[in-house]
């Protein structure tokens, strides 16, 4: 695609996507809605936004129409499209046959009680890197927490800052989460990799708040140990996809690998047939649908955008303010942040922002692996501390009026942390450590 000539006026059909995704959202809050801001499928939204375009701009609408489908059939695209299908039915097969539940069982069996929060902050963190899902993850752990909490006078706000941390800390660096496939997909680099520039700064975080959960998340009443039902095999799955995609395996064959593997354990547990597996797999799919549309009809609108010229308007006002790498750093992640304050979805920030970061990154001759990082990283922070996002509303919902999110905003250690450390290694780039020990790639594994 040749390069436009910067123009605002490209860019009003990514504002009324925005304003009206948001406005939405805003509209239900006032009316008191549950789940305010996901009453509007979000590929709708994005259908405003495309419509606009074709009153707008100049084109005939068979020049528009073609770029819209080109953008639509990018191969990037298309890859991130599949990636998601495949990590769909991975998490629901797996999900069936129990690998959730025996997860955080085996966990809490281990775990003393007087140390849980601490515990439940590693099970969370476990289940949503295996997994791929923070809101999966929020709905596994957050009933066992609430209960634990009854039962122990623990503090119900720390203890549920606990598992929204936790949820987040996979969210980042899973190898199978929407977060780091769009994140990865839009730069062109490896899930591994951005795992590697991610984990240095992750990792520091997550230490200093399991510390802080062990010393101030102690219960007042000690009860005594419970039992909780587990099967190790159910768990193999999870460590299977974690592993091999560690070892650098294409992420396709990472993903169907894990599906059929599970499979077998349901089919020898007799939890499904072959016929009920093949159901699972397509419920998986149909799970990703909202997901899969955006990010195809995101694409159309991003090549709208940019042949208006509305990417190089923005990258024309952001190079204002950019003066180097540091600066270049600190506006992608500002960008994909704000973003997520305005839309309360990650995936769906990174989605809009991956583009123009990945101009910005050549511009100034940062490294790929790096943006894709700070896609993820700040975006999940975002995402970590609104409270109109799924996770947090999830959350709170199952405590029915026993706690709001205003109260467990304070005790979200690992959010501020991880912005800290983010913030450090753009200063002390301590992250080069990782990078420099893989050599960049273009291809997905």
């Amino acid at each position: 695609m040749e390069k436009a000539k910067a123009n605002f006026k490209g860019l009003i059909p990514f504002v009324i996507f925005i304003v009206v995704y948001l406005g939405t959202g805003l509209y239900f809050q006032l009316k008191g809605t549950s789940m305010a801001f996901y009453q509007l499928p979000s590929p709708i939204a994005i259908v405003c936004g495309i419509i606009s375009a074709f009153f707008l701009f100049k084109e005939s609408v068979n020049e528009k129409f073609e770029t819209l489908v080109k953008g639509c059939g990018n191969s990037d695209i298309i890859i991130m499209c599949i990636i998601y299908l495949l990590a769909g039915a991975f998490a629901a097969v797996t999900k069936k046959i129990g690998g959730v539940d025996a997860t955080a069982n085996l966990g809490l069996s281990y775990i003393p009680i007087e140390y849980i929060t601490a515990g439940i902050f590693v099970i969370t963190s476990f289940i949503s890197t295996a997994t791929g899902t923070s809101v999966g993850s929020v709905v596994a752990i957050a009933p066992i927490a609430i209960e634990l909490a009854e039962k122990t006078q623990l503090s119900l706000p720390i203890l549920l800052a606990a598992v929204m941390g936790g949820a987040m800390f996979g969210d980042d660096l899973s190898l199978i989460s929407d977060t780091t496939i769009s994140a990865t997909r839009t730069q062109g680099c490896r899930m591994k990799d951005k795992f590697l520039a991610n984990v240095g700064i992750a990792i520091p975080a997550a230490v200093i708040t399991f510390i802080l959960f062990f010393i101030f998340g102690r219960p007042e009443t000690i009860i005594p140990p419970q039992e909780y039902n587990y099967n190790l095999l159910k768990i193999i799955p999870y460590i299977f996809v974690l592993v091999v995609s560690l070892m650098g395996v294409n992420v396709f064959v990472v993903l169907t690998g894990g599906i059929f593997l599970s499979g077998a354990i349901g089919i020898y547990y007799g939890t499904f047939s072959f016929i009920g597996l093949a159901r699972e797999i397509y419920v998986g799919f149909n799970n990703m649908n909202e997901i899969f549309l955006l990010s195809l009809l995101t694409g159309g609108l991003a090549a709208l955008v940019t042949k208006a010229g509305g990417i190089q308007w923005i990258l024309e006002k952001v190079d204002k303010f950019i003066v180097g790498k540091k600066s270049a750093q600190v506006g992608i992640g500002i960008l994909v942040a704000l973003t997520d304050f305005a839309v309360a979805n990650n995936t769906v920030a990174i989605i809009i922002n991956g583009p123009l970061a990945k101009k910005i990154s050549q511009q100034h001759g940062i490294d790929k692996r790096r943006v894709a990082g700070l896609l993820g990283i700040c975006s999940c922070i975002a995402q970590g501390v609104i409270p109109y996002g799924a996770q947090m509303l999830i959350l709170i919902g199952f405590t029915k009026g026993l706690a709001s999110p205003f109260e467990v905003l304070p005790y979200l250690w690992y959010q501020q942390l991880l912005l800290l450390f983010t913030i450090i290694s753009i200063y002390i780039p301590y992250y080069r450590y990782f990078l420099k020990h893989h050599s960049p790639m273009e291809e997905m594994v």
